[in-house]
């Protein structure tokens, strides 16, 4: 597995802040924590602490809890689960990105579930189960390697907090994102913002490379894996059909793949989501969704 970490999952409120188009059946929400609940969290607390005065440690811990809340994402890659009314199950999403007391989410509209969070209008209140899975671990790239990262669709999502991640260590990387046309492209002009430098591919040729990601990444396109002296290390997420082709490029230093599978609990309890790998059984989305290229039998 990539670098397991274990995490003290928590339902949370948010508030949505934003929810606009950015494809056709894609939208970004923008999240923030419901100030609320928080102030009714904090006034619980100074109640207690009438209480426990003389033990100033205990209420220490339980206010920096509240504090923490969104902070306790600690990788690209990792996802929260939304729930929905009229729905048992909750909906697992990607974390584009997230600040201190935000979280930024992408999400397809492929249901009911992810159709009424598509129409939820600021002010809209959500709970929210985070952090859950295993995300990227960028700690695992070799000194002087080429990186490049490679999505497809909605597998672009968790790529972005990932490129802001590997920038903030001072390394590079480019990116190669895929769609079917020129209508369903988004977020290249965030990638680009960053400092990235991003090929794209359509299946029709409408925009950039006429074909799929793996056209970028192959070692004779130009863009991909330059560099034969250096180690070549990727991260990819997307359809499995891409990820496969990826996998097989040869000559990889190493590459991470973030894995989509239907989820029950999201947490590992169910066990709906176990794929077998190098390893033995492994639940997508608690030893996941991110696993190394060894680790999978594709």
């Amino acid at each position: 597995m990539v670098g397991y970490v274990h995490c003290n999952m928590k339902s949370e409120s948010f508030k949505v802040d934003s929810n606009r188009a950015v494809a056709p059946g894609v939208f970004e929400l923008v999240l923030s924590r419901n100030e609320s609940r928080i102030k009714r969290n904090e006034s619980r607390i100074e109640r207690d602490a009438s209480q426990i005065e003389r033990d100033a440690l205990q209420i220490e811990r339980r206010v920096s809890q509240i504090e923490r809340s969104v902070s306790r994402i600690e990788r690209p890659g990792q996802f929260v689960e939304i729930s929905v009314p009229g729905h048992f199950l909750r909906r697992p999403i990607s974390v584009g990105d997230w600040t201190q007391d935000s979280l930024t989410l992408l999400v397809r509209t492929v249901g009911s579930g992810t159709a009424w969070l598509e129409h939820a209008v600021p002010g809209t209140l959500l709970d929210i189960l985070l952090p859950l899975g295993n995300g990227f671990n960028i700690k695992a790239i070799p000194d002087g390697a080429e990186v490049v990262l490679a999505g497809g669709g909605i597998g672009i999502a968790p790529l972005y907090a990932l490129a802001k991640a590997i920038l903030a260590q001072g390394l590079q990387c480019r990116v190669a994102l895929g769609f079917r046309n020129r209508s369903d492209v988004f977020y290249t002009d965030r990638f680009a913002a960053l400092g990235c430098e991003t090929a794209i591919a359509t299946e029709d040729g409408s925009l950039g490379v006429k074909g799929f990601v793996t056209e970028i990444v192959s070692r004779d396109s130009g863009f991909g894996f330059r560099d034969s002296s250096c180690p070549s290390y990727l991260f990819a997420c997307g359809p499995m059909p891409m990820m496969r082709a990826l996998a097989a490029i040869t000559g990889l230093a190493g590459a991470q793949f973030s894995l989509e599978a239907r989820m029950g609990c999201g947490f590992g309890a169910c066990m709906g989501c176990t794929i077998e790998t190098a390893s033995g059984p492994a639940r997508v989305c608690r030893e996941g969704p991110v696993f190394a290229l060894e680790d999978l039998k594709w």
